[in-house]
């Protein structure tokens, strides 16, 4: 039975505020209905028997005053709580936080884990323009390390207008993910805050695949080293909503660390029919075996969230770390070769 750490709630007084605010849709998607009946009867069709609920885009960002923002994102962890309590084996929760407020997001977080018991926190991409780890985030980092967080980041929309006939999930939201990836990784977020469990929406955006030219270029910024670069990017957690297909699957397979891709279906924002389909694709591709296909599925989330089970470690993938470490030697002499000739 599946663990499903991309699954959206959708509360009845959240959508009350967000029509009040003249929203209607998320990244383009027409907000849709949801309630906790139909999350277990698409779970149901899955095969999920427990899925993570969040809150997506645009969270507690409609609403500008901090005050106001901290008092939407308890009332719907406070929800959210109270459903997990409910059916605790069914349901998990990630804490919403309201960002960018920094004070108001750190007294949140820990509220949300110490006393609500959340399974983690969810954090946008952006919130407002301001980036997951750009600078003054300390203090909430710190308070998730020190609580070995769970963070899942999902995109919100791109700071810059969308551009006409590209709805915002199609690729602003694989950018948005990718932009703040880039900024925990080039900002060091990663190695001063190791404890941290950032799990990455849609297979990382572009970041599988593009995650040599984004080394190379945080290589050229700070002087740090490729290979450290590309060990940070690769120890994210990936989720495959949207994205367990015969294109991206041999990408993020190759590039994540062992033991960190996780199972996602977007619902109810991907309704259950789109779900289904990618989801077949885990099913279906060739390159997996039922033991890795059941690591995705299932236990690879179950070392995320111990309460739900136990799971033995990841198994070692030295063949993977050699392929990466000797691509990126030959990236380096080649940079270095570039340097000489100028």
């Amino acid at each position: 039975m599946r663990i499903d750490t991309h699954h959206h709630a959708i509360p009845s007084f959240y959508r009350d505020l967000l029509r009040k605010a003249g929203v209607d849709e998320a990244g383009g998607w027409a907000v849709p209905e949801w309630s906790p009946e139909s999350s277990l009867v698409t779970m149901a069709e899955l095969g999920v028997a427990t899925a993570i609920l969040s809150v997506s885009t645009p969270g507690t960002t409609i609403l500008s005053s901090p005050a106001d923002a901290a008092a939407l994102a308890r009332d719907l962890n406070d929800y959210l709580a109270d459903l997990v309590a409910a059916q605790s084996d069914r349901f998990g929760f990630f804490a919403t936080i309201p960002m960018p407020h920094v004070g108001e997001a750190v007294d949140e977080a820990v509220r949300a884990l110490d006393d609500l018991h959340a399974d983690g926190v969810v954090l946008l991409g952006n919130s407002v323009g301001t980036y997951l780890g750009q600078d003054g985030q300390d203090d909430l980092f710190a308070a998730l390390d020190e609580r070995s967080a769970v963070v899942f980041i999902h995109p919100s929309d791109l700071p810059g207008a969308a551009v006409a006939g590209i709805p915002p999930f199609a690729a602003d939201f694989l950018l948005d993910t990718s932009r703040a990836a880039f900024l925990l990784v080039r900002n060091q977020i990663r190695r001063k805050y190791p404890s941290i469990k950032f799990i990455l929406s849609h297979a990382g955006g572009f970041v599988p695949y593009a995650s040599h030219r984004m080394a190379v270029a945080i290589m050229g910024d700070t002087g740090r080293g490729l290979t450290d670069i590309l060990d940070d990017f690769a120890g994210f957690y990936f989720d495959t909503a949207l994205s367990s297909t015969a294109a991206a699957l041999p990408s993020l397979l190759a590039f994540a660390k062992p033991g960190h891709v996780t199972f996602g279906s977007d619902f109810p924002f991907a309704p259950t029919a789109a779900a289904k389909l990618f989801a077949a694709g885990l099913e279906i591709y060739p390159g997996l075996g039922v033991e890795a296909r059941t690591a995705i599925e299932r236990t690879n989330a179950l070392r995320l969230f111990p309460r739900l089970g136990t799971a033995a470690p990841p198994p070692a993938n030295s063949a993977v770390d050699q392929v990466r470490h000797a691509v990126s030697r030959v990236v380096m002499r080649g940079i270095a070769r570039l340097a000489n000739t100028r």
